[in-house]
């Protein structure tokens, strides 16, 4: 049963990729003279999706962890409010670890109340969400709060570094972080082994404890960074940010290899997630699909890719 583990991890990862390609063959076809090849389109899917990649990369950390957060959506724009009214009187960099911090800050308190309360992460998660959102639009007033700092918008927004999207490179900055904290680091494998099996991890003396505070911080500083890229990139900040990404974040951790029950997950595999779900939008618009239909067929992926995630065999 071991044995076949692996292969079955390595069959996934295949169905992973040769769906998106599929599905980038699909929209080409279909899609050949409405502008879907076009370089500023595909280049428009890569730059829309980064937030939601960073805070996919945090979010299999979770999954893996045998956890669940859904607050992230909401601790997006909480960040991007504190950051860019904190940027209204002070210089960047301090608006800029004040939105950092607040995620990491909204994360640490779902982490210290699943740790040590020993309450459900989902059922956490699902009341700081609506904690967090009302806190948003509390600050904000329902406003949107402009960002006008030039250097902050070039670094997280539209800037560019030997002609490579500032937003391109933050993204592949933390595929290669979080590739390597998952895969090469004590913390990746002590993440695993909580979610593979609490008990044993326990007894093997892991502080399974300290691992549930660590990822769920981890997701929330993620939101945090993904708050600040929305507001470099829109250049304001809005209670409406990061709303809709809950189920597209998920969707895509899921469909990029994460085990919904935990113990497994990839980073890489997050990264196509997201690129893929993107690509989905951009194709379903470009369709000229209703905004109805885009999110049923959403939610049919994240249904599906559920399924396949809960079928995987006992070990």
């Amino acid at each position: 049963m071991t044995a076949a583990l692996p292969n079955r991890a390595v069959l996934q990862g295949l169905i992973v990729y040769a769906g998106f390609v599929l599905i980038f063959v699909f929209f080409s076809v279909m899609l050949w003279d409405r502008g879907f090849l076009t370089t500023t389109n595909l280049s428009n899917i890569v730059l829309q999706t980064a937030p939601a990649t960073i805070m996919a990369f945090g979010l299999v950390f979770v999954l893996s962890a045998g956890e669940i957060d859904l607050s992230f959506g909401a601790i997006v724009a909480l960040a991007a409010i504190v950051a860019a009214t904190v940027m209204r009187e002070y210089h960047w960099s301090i608006g800029l670890a004040a939105g950092i911090g607040t995620g990491a800050l909204a994360g640490a308190v779902n982490g210290a109340i699943v740790a040590w309360a020993r309450l459900p992460s989902f059922l956490v998660t699902l009341a700081t969400m609506g904690i967090v959102a009302g806190l948003a639009r509390e600050i904000s007033n329902l406003q949107s709060i402009p960002v006008t700092q030039s250097t902050f918008i070039a670094i997280f927004g539209g800037g560019r570094l030997f002609g490579i999207p500032s937003l391109v490179l933050w993204t592949l900055a933390a595929l290669v972080i979080g590739h390597i904290a998952y895969r090469e680091t004590r913390f990746g494998a002590h993440v695993r082994a909580v979610g593979d099996n609490p008990r044993a991890a326990l007894v093997s003396g892991i502080r399974v404890t300290r691992i549930r505070l660590a990822v769920l911080t981890l997701s929330g500083a993620c939101a945090g960074f993904a708050g600040i890229l929305y507001a470099g990139r829109v250049q304001s900040a809005r209670y409406t940010l990061g709303e809709s990404d809950l189920m597209t974040v998920i969707a895509a951790v899921i469909v990029g290899g994460t085990l919904l029950t935990g113990g497994r997950g990839s980073i890489p595999g997050a990264l196509v997630g997201s690129l893929m779900m993107g690509m989905l939008s951009n194709g379903l618009i470009l369709m000229g699909l209703s905004v109805s239909w885009q999110m049923m067929i959403k939610g049919l992926i994240v249904l599906v890719a559920v399924a396949v995630s809960l079928r995987e065999p006992a070990r």
